[in-house]
């Protein structure tokens, strides 16, 4: 176990850099395990004071240290593994340092290290002072000049902004030199040396520039890339039209990388991509692969402004850039995939992962007060409750005064580092509000519950709305203030139609009611008839709704609300309802066959999109109905959600099969949200046809796999097949792993189809798989599709009463944690939660957690993350 108690990071103790760097020239000599480099930078002290010049710097062999070109004696400077530390240096200087690092044996995967035969660097959050001596902080903006040199084998040398030198040396060695003329925080510095493809366009912006656009990937793989270079062009075309941001430099290049902790990184004009979220084509990639792409593609594009032309004062402000870009790449998939759709599976996104975060002992506020290793903060509440905290901020003071709010934050703030503070500031200042309660929404942990009673008077024709907030204790936050909460509201009447009312004398059909205290009150009239409410429409603030409505009302939502959103909704409630029921030993099958019945009507509607249908057919997920249920068994959840597909299939059993046989395509595919909407429809019937007992669903399943023209219907045969289990699911799992055993991507999906597995004997399987030869622990996207998979989204067999998912999950976290403490710490959150559950589960999750707890050299991340998950105050 540890010996020692690493000590917090504190927003409160926020002190300016004491030294800043306005310019620094790099020079890399790249050899795989001796990397020497130089660093020549120019330094100037920040503000009066006397403190010694200390710069961070970690598994870093230091050969020299200079100040105004005169070498620094051992004595004259201390280097102890974490901080270079310099007394007495004058206001402004040149310092220049040359250190040798090994990038071959960086298992962590970040700072400079090796991804198969190729230099490549992560940076963000703290990577770069395992490159080079420097204050490794987002507020040291400097203008980066980089001179890269390699073995010619290595033919593409690349770095941020414009290339202005390249050519050969003795030796059998190349050079490039790089310039950035924009100053950016160390942790947008990039670098890739390596032999790679390149698939190139151009784009002409809205002044008339014209910007050279690179994608480089594996040899062959360009062709790949061409999904993600039309969604590059379609982003760019979009935040000039929708923010109008307009690209800034010359050139913009991604580069593809299997080896990577995250999904992408966005430094300035020379995107970093894990490889899954930017190679496709219809053979080896699903439509999830193509829309994840086009969303991840915008997104990193998005942080051109929002994060490397303005970037956070400090990590505590992460959901400054993070929050901001997730609603601008959401945005922006909504225009490109339809806004309702879109929304159903951003929310689903975010009750899955941000709604569970804030219901456990890992709950944070949007911006975090403290931290031990940021890395662990790059988290559901920072992303996505940060992106939905925007889109109240939007609903709160009307798109006008948003795009004014933005137009003046990207005016003021251009170049410099800043905090969440001044960006509200903005929109304070143009929509002449005072948003002072609506910070709460950044420092506050927890998903605010809301209770809506409605009242008709049918004598008055008046209806009465009252709302009631209350937001549970989380770790650290006993206590809570009451949130601005917006709630759109709309009526229906008996039939499913739009009810028009009036509020303060104005008709409407729709209005927003803001929940500022813990109560409120409003009457609207003009109402002729009881009404149906249709509240929290487009899921309008990150909250849990409950209501007085009777299941009657959700049935007129589920058949006729115009909003969408809130269709799917109260489908999600009222199978909600069944299955929690069924697993609280009181199953009402009646209710069941209504709810089955109205599917079936939903599905018989020929003016809803295929997309939509599919998301109709998709129960709550056995982690969602987990946090309904106190403590959560998560046997009897699986029974009672499998009851309800069972019920379904068979009352559906002809509709499926229509379906299923009616949207088998013959053309050419395409990945544009009518093609995937409809194969996402087709390959829901058959998820569903699965559980019907009474069907041969194997042969058909079989089938569907055989005949499949993509990698979408291949994964839905394969899917189904998993589902089914037997002789056939074996036989397609090894025609499978013979067809792609030699496409990395394509193998990450055969075994997280295989992690899926709900047979009493999956966990056996995982184990074995662990020894396959295809498995590689030390690469994060083949452990996340094996073991994340597992643990995340095959509750019942990881839940497995014996204990024995859990103390696999442990195992892994300890062994991946010696080479990659990052990508191990992504692995604690399933154990985390563990007083949720039924006691003697509780009581096995938490005895793996004070294993690891317990585990010699145990990480600051998995440290951080295990102690909060065991930390008395969390059971708040």
């Amino acid at each position: 176990m540890r010996t020692d108690t690493p000590q917090p990071i504190r927003l409160v103790d926020y002190q300016p850099p004491g030294f800043l760097i306005d310019e620094v020239q790099l020079t890399f000599d790249l050899r795989p395990t001796a990397t020497r480099v130089k660093a020549r930078m120019t330094v100037r002290r920040n503000g009066e004071h006397t403190e010694p010049l200390s710069f961070n710097g970690e598994r870093l062999t230091p050969i020299s240290v200079s100040i105004d070109g005169r070498v620094l004696a051992p004595g004259e400077r201390v280097i102890d593994g974490e901080t270079l530390v310099i007394a007495g240096v004058p206001d402004a200087f040149v310092l220049e340092t040359e250190v040798e690092i090994d990038p071959q044996a960086n298992t962590a995967l970040d700072g400079l290290y090796m991804s198969g035969g190729r230099f490549c660097t992560q940076c963000e959050a703290e990577g770069f002072r395992k490159i080079t001596f420097w204050p490794d902080r987002p507020d040291v903006l400097s203008r980066f000049t980089v001179r890269i040199e390699a073995d010619a084998g290595l033919h593409r040398l690349l770095s941020n902004g414009n290339l202005m030198q390249s050519g050969p040396l003795p030796g059998g060695r190349h050079f490039a030199v790089w310039n950035d003329p924009f100053p950016k925080p160390c942790y947008l510095f990039a670098l890739v040396a390596g032999e790679l493809d390149v698939l190139e366009d151009t784009l002409v912006t809205m002044t008339g520039r014209t910007v050279d656009l690179r994608i480089y990937v594996d040899p062959g793989m360009a062709p790949r890339a061409a999904y993600a270079m039309d969604a590059l062009k379609r982003s760019m075309k979009w935040d000039e039209a929708t923010f109008g941001r307009e690209y800034d430099l010359d050139l913009f290049m991604i580069v593809a990388v299997r080896d990577f902790n995250f999904g992408a990184m966005e430094n300035k004009g020379l995107n970093i991509f894990n490889s899954s979220l930017l190679l496709a084509d219809p053979a080896t990639a699903t439509d999830l692969d193509f829309e994840r792409i086009e969303s991840v593609v915008a997104h990193e594009y998005f942080h051109n402004w929002t994060g490397d032309r303005i970037t956070c004062r400090d990590w505590f402000q992460l959901c400054l850039k993070e929050g901001l870009t997730v609603f601008r790449d959401q945005s922006f998939s909504a225009d490109q995939r339809g806004h309702a759709v879109q929304r159903i599976k951003d929310v689903k996104a975010l009750r899955a992962r941000q709604f569970a975060e804030d219901q456990g002992p890992l709950a944070h506020p949007v911006r975090p007060s403290s931290y031990l290793k940021i890395d662990n903060f790059y988290t559901a509440t920072i992303y996505d409750k940060g992106a939905e905290v925007i889109r109240m901020l939007k609903t709160l003071i009307g798109p006008e005064a948003f795009r004014a709010g933005m137009d003046l934050y990207f005016e003021r703030w251009d170049g410099h580092a800043t905090t969440v503070e001044e960006f509200i500031r903005c929109f304070a200042e143009v929509s002449d509000q005072d948003l002072t309660a609506f910070f709460a929404w950044y420092e506050q942990a927890g998903t605010p519950q809301v209770s809506l009673t409605s009242r008709y008077d049918a004598e008055r024709r008046e209806l009465e709305l009252e709302l009631v907030q209350a937001t549970a204790a989380t770790p650290g936050q006993p206590s809570k203030r009451p949130l601005p909460i917006p709630v759109i509201v709309g009526l229906l009447d008996a039939d499913g139609r739009s009810q028009a009312f009036l509020r303060d004398g104005v008709a409407l059909d729709e209005t927003v009611v803001v929940l500022s205290g813990e109560r409120t009150t409003l009457t609207l009239t003009g109402i002729d008839e009881r009404p149906v409410v249709s509240a929290l429409r487009g899921f309008s603030a990150p909250v849990k709704l409950t209501s007085n409505a009777e299941a009657r009302d959700r049935y007129v939502l589920l058949a006729g609300d115009p909003d969408l959103f809130n269709r799917w909704e109260s489908g999600q409630e009222l199978a909600r309802a069944l299955i929690l029921g069924r697993a609280g030993g009181q199953p009402d099958e009646v209710g069941e066959e209504r709810y089955a019945e109205a599917v079936g009507r939903a599905l018989a509607d020929q003016a809803a999109d295929p997309a939509f249908k599919a998301l109709l057919l998709n129960l709550p997920s056995e982690s969602d109905l987990a946090l309904a249920m106190s403590p959560a068994d998560p046997a009897a959840l699986h029974a009672g959600r499998e009851a309800l597909r069972t019920r379904l299939a068979v009352h559906l059993a002809d509709d499926l099969k229509r379906l299923h046989a009616g949207l088998q395509e013959a053309g050419e595919f395409s990945p544009d949200a009518a093609g995937a909407g409809r194969r996402a429809l087709r390959n829901a019937a058959l998820d569903l046809m699965a559980a019907n007992p009474r069907s041969e669903v194997g042969e058909l399943a079989w089938g569907h796999y055989q005949a499949a023209a993509n990698m979408t219907d291949a994964m839905g045969g394969l899917s189904a097949l998993t589902l089914i289990g037997g002789d056939l699911y074996e036989k397609a799992l090894a025609d499978f792993y013979e067809r792609w055993k030699a496409e990395p991507q394509v193998i990450d999906k055969w075994f997280a189809a295989q992690a899926r597995d709900p047979d009493e004997g999956a966990l056996g399987r995982i184990l074995g798989l662990t020894a396959h030869p295809a498995f590689e622990a030390r690469n994060p996207n083949r452990l996340r599709a094996l073991v994340s998979t597992f643990a995340s989204f095959n509750p019942v067999r990881f839940h497995d009463p014996s204990g024995v998912g859990y103390r696999f999950l442990a195992d892994q976290i300890l062994a991946v944690d010696a080479g990659n403490p990052m990508t191990a710490a992504r692995l604690v959150e399933p154990l985390g939660g563990w007083r949720r559950y039924r006691p003697d589960l509780g009581g096995l999750m938490k005895g793996q957690l004070e294993r690891i707890l317990a585990a010699p050299g145990l990480s600051k991340n998995v440290f951080e993350l295990v102690s909060r998950a065991l930390a008395d105050d969390a059971a708040t």
